[in-house]
This record gives structure tokens, sequence and C-alpha cells, in this order.
């Protein structure tokens, strides 16, 4: 069950091309974003029954210092025989000109240790090599992709440019981080926010409060996968803060509501 990509666009994050010069990236604000989360709609093939729980996205740093991500993801998942406590804790960092990505991950259930990951990852010579610590020392030669700064980065650059639709990939460090995904994503028309809007108090310390409504499809083609593995579907603001989270697995969606949003102070730009 893949409940953890989110982030990244975001993070959540995200994809790979040529990397965008740092000097005409826009500035990301560095913020802390807490979600609830909830079951949207499941299928009786996947036995669940209920979700509820909590998403914590702390995004840091500048062009000129690196990015780092701390996430955090809880959730109770009910089912018709047994109830579980999953708790996901990563925390990424990733270079400025998007050259290298760092990642530590540890899962819980019911307050067990499931999985602990860590790695990092290189773009060198036309491919991304990886190179695992935990849970066993490995070493991976990829396709040449992105990282999830860089990939937001460029999601912001092609919406602002009013592209609706591309293809590109993204290398995030999830699951057993062995795979470079596939990802098309689409775009819709800039809208402002509404008074109905559920969100609004959360945003209130944005300055703006225009958004892009996002669709990203992950797929994995090394196993020939014609179908998504998973999408995401949000709103993403041009500082980079996202909400209204549908997170869709295909037997199975839950959603994500921004219920708070703390600002912190913005970087200084650089040039290189």
């Amino acid at each position: 069950m893949r409940l953890t990509r989110l982030a990244s666009s975001f993070v959540f994050v995200m994809f790979g091309a040529a990397v965008a010069p740092v000097a005409a990236a826009p500035l990301l604000l560095p913020h802390r974003a807490v979600y609830d989360l909830k079951l949207d709609e499941s299928s009786d093939r996947s036995g669940i029954t209920g979700i509820t729980g909590r998403m914590v996205y702390e995004f840091n740093g500048s062009a000129c210092d690196g990015y780092t991500v701390t996430f955090r993801f809880m959730t109770r998942i009910d089912t018709d025989e047994i109830s579980r406590i999953t708790d996901q804790q990563t925390t990424t960092f990733e270079e400025g000109d998007g050259s290298s990505f760092s990642f530590v991950t540890r899962s819980f259930i019911d307050q067990e240790i499931d999985k602990e990951l860590k790695g990092n990852a290189r773009i060198v010579d036309g491919k991304t090599d990886v190179m695992l610590e935990k849970p066993e020392k490995r070493e991976l030669s990829l396709a040449k992709t992105q990282f999830p700064t860089q990939h937001m980065i460029e999601l912001l650059d092609k919406a602002v440019q009013g592209d609706t639709f591309y293809e590109t990939s993204l290398f995030d460090g999830s699951e057993d981080a062995d795979k470079v995904m596939t990802t098309t994503v689409v775009i819709g028309k800039k809208a402002a926010a509404d008074k109905g809007d559920s969100e609004l108090k959360a945003i209130e310390t944005l300055k703006e409060a225009v958004f892009w409504p996002v669709d990203v499809a992950y797929f994995d083609l090394e196993d020939g996968d014609e179908e998504p593995t998973y999408r995401i579907s949000f709103k993403l603001h041009e500082s980079g803060v996202t909400r209204d989270l549908v997170m869709d697995y295909g037997e199975f969606s839950m959603t994500g509501t921004l219920v708070d949003l703390s600002l912190f102070d913005t970087a200084t730009t650089c040039s290189r």
C-alpha cells in the first residue's frame, strides 16, 4: 500500500529534464503545512472502511544553501477486521542546483519499526547514481532525472508560462529508492480562492490566494504499467504551497485538507 507520495510535491512534489538555472528559479516560500487526512473513496477489493490521519510538511532553504524537507505522515487505517496506525517520518536534503539528494525514512506500524531507508543520489555523467546505506548497502545506476525541489521549480515555471500538459520523471527516495518514476502533469487555468473555499482561513497568511489546479500521474514504466500507479491532484500556489489534496491509489483514495500554515523567514536569493 503506497501512502507516502506528496510531498513531494510537491513537494510534494518532483521530475526530470534539464535543471533550470538557479537564477531563473521561482522563490519557494519556506513554510510548515499541516493537513488533515481522511478516506475519500474505497473499493470492496481494498477492504478499507476508513482512513483518518494527519500530514505535516516543513520546507526550508534556498538555492544558495540547498533545500531541506521534513515530512511526517500518520494514518489510522480501518478494515472490517483490524485497525492499524502507520507513521512515516522522512527527512531530505537537496542541493540548490539539483545535483544531489539525500534521504532518510523511518516507517512504523502500530509504533513498531517496519522499515528504515537511508541513502543519497547524485546526477553524474547523464545518469542518476544511487548509494543506499539502509536497509543494506547497495549501489544503483538509474536514468537521469530530477529530484523533488527541482521538480517543483519546473512545475511552477510551466504553470507561469501557461503550459497545460507535459511529461517528465522523478526520483524522490520513496518505496525502495530503486526506481525513477515517469510522470504526466496536467495544469489547469489559474484561479482565485472564493469565499466558500474551506481552506481560506488556513491560507490567509499568504499574500496571494490565486492557484493552479494540478494533476500528476505516476507511472512505473520499467514494469510495463500502462495505468498510473497512483495520482495526486492539488491546488498549487506561486509560493510552492500546495493544498486541497486528493491522493488516488486506484483501489482507494484519500483527501488532505490544509488546516494550518506557518510561514518562515524568506531565504535570501543568490546567483551562481
